[in-house]
């Protein structure tokens, strides 16, 4: 029996174009009726995506749920509460000079926009801009992650199965697909990555002048201030740190203390990653594992930048890096050259705040910045002197899980931003509208 030829990335966007000229994905009924139906196919087949994540990074279904597939299905519910009074036009105030004028802004789809996602969570960082991308009325073309073979394969399988497969497509494949696409025309590009590629996205979407979303990454730094509760600081660096085995965009990358706190310290971490993954992380079945050999190589020639705290075993063959703490680490050692995006935690120390501050302004600006102080000072230096796509006080992740916050990075780590409103703002152009009678 043959198959048909897979739909070539040119017909598939010259397809959806076609679709979204006809209107069909303007009213707000099909916007809700498509995240109704992804929310849905969250629901049923929300096992089929925890096995895909398993099997893809090692992820428990505990943690796939939570970070992928109850996070998505909270921010569909967010959007599909709120987005009647945010798609109702804005007034605006007319100068006399006009008369009897009215004017207002509103929101126009954009059209036939590009979401091309990450393999480190390969399923939300797909659909939750494909959320933001369907809300705010336009057709779109979903490019899962090769790199997460098992994930890629399951969402291009289901999303058809629930989403209009006339407004909404899924191209797989790796670089050769994922070039064919950036050769075609869209209305906007919502890229999830590394800077380099990064850059390859911009290049692309310059010739067609197509504004792009770069969500990217970097180094995120942690300051610890002295005095604080370092039980508490070490329990929630580590759940933080070490969540997908440190491949997280926003984990903390390396910490920034004095050399006392940063001694007193390192024990607490020792006993924080005991509290999550026992004494033995390799028997654990909440610790997840590298996504491929290549990542593993690079990881694993970090580990000699400091002193070993706790962790530094491997395993190539598992793909396995315990969760690691380097303490004595030299600001230009390699492990600080570039983002970890693995298991391994620096401890860098500093004389105190003023060179904490000097150390993250001398690098590029990170897409986080997190701190645990007591001190209101403090706080209000960090906020004002640095700069960074986002900034946590006393939790580090936790500022992504708030659907009425923006997601994004600055310079380096990014540009623009997306979750709830902000998704609308980005898949949408606010169209300034005027009326003046004629009599």
């Amino acid at each position: 029996m043959r198959h048909p030829a897979p739909e070539q990335p040119a017909d598939v966007v010259a397809r959806l174009r076609a679709t979204f000229r006809t209107g069909r994905t303007k009213p707000v009924d099909w916007r809700t009726t498509q995240l109704r139906r992804l929310r849905t196919m969250l629901t049923e087949h929300g096992a089929t995506l925890a096995t895909a994540l398993h099997e893809d990074l090692g992820k428990s279904a505990y943690e796939a749920y939570r970070t992928e597939i109850d996070f998505t299905i909270r921010e569909i519910d967010h959007t599909l509460d709120h987005l009647d009074a945010w798609l109702r036009p804005e007034p605006a105030p007319v100068p006399p000079h006009l008369g009897e004028a009215t004017a207002w802004t509103q929101y126009d789809p954009l059209g036939v926009v590009l979401v091309i996602a990450p393999w480190n969570y390969p399923a939300q960082l797909l659909l939750a801009p494909v959320v933001g991308a369907l809300a705010a009325g336009n057709a779109v073309v979903a490019k899962p992650s090769e790199l997460a073979p098992a994930t890629s394969a399951a969402l291009a399988r289901l999303l058809p199965e629930y989403l209009d497969p006339e407004a909404v497509a899924v191209v797989v494949g790796g670089i050769p697909e994922t070039t064919a696409l950036l050769d075609e025309r869209f209305d906007h590009i919502f890229y999830t990555g590394n800077g380099a590629v990064g850059r390859i996205v911009m290049t692309a979407a310059a010739r067609h002048l197509t504004p792009v979303t770069l969500e990217l990454g970097g180094k995120s730094p942690v300051f610890v201030d002295r005095d604080t509760d370092l039980e508490t600081v070490a329990a929630r660096l580590a759940a933080g740190k070490f969540l997908n085995a440190g491949q997280t965009c926003v984990a903390p990358d390396y910490v920034l203390t004095d050399p006392e706190t940063a001694r007193a310290l390192e024990p607490a971490l020792v006993r924080a990653v005991e509290a999550l993954y026992g004494s033995d992380p390799a028997t654990s079945d909440t610790y997840g594992r590298i996504i491929n050999e290549r990542h593993f190589d690079r990881l694993t020639a970090l580990l000699g930048s400091g002193r070993v705290v706790t962790g530094g075993d491997t395993d190539r063959a598992t793909k396995y890096i315990a969760p690691t703490v380097l303490a004595s680490v030299e600001p230009d050692a390699p492990v600080m050259r570039e983002e970890i995006f693995g298991p391994i935690l620096p401890v860098v120390t500093v004389a105190g705040l003023d060179e904490a501050i000097d150390f993250i302004n001398d690098r590029d600006k990170p897409l986080a910045l997190y701190a645990f102080t007591e001190s209101g000072t403090t706080r209000r230096r960090l906020a004002a002197e640095t700069s960074s796509g986002g900034l946590g006080f006393g939790l580090p992740l936790a500022h992504l899980t708030v659907s009425d916050l923006p997601f994004g990075g600055v310079g380096e780590s990014g540009m623009g931003n997306y979750h709830g409103r902000y998704s609308i703002e980005t898949f949408s152009h606010r169209k300034a509208v005027l009326e003046k009678p004629l009599a």
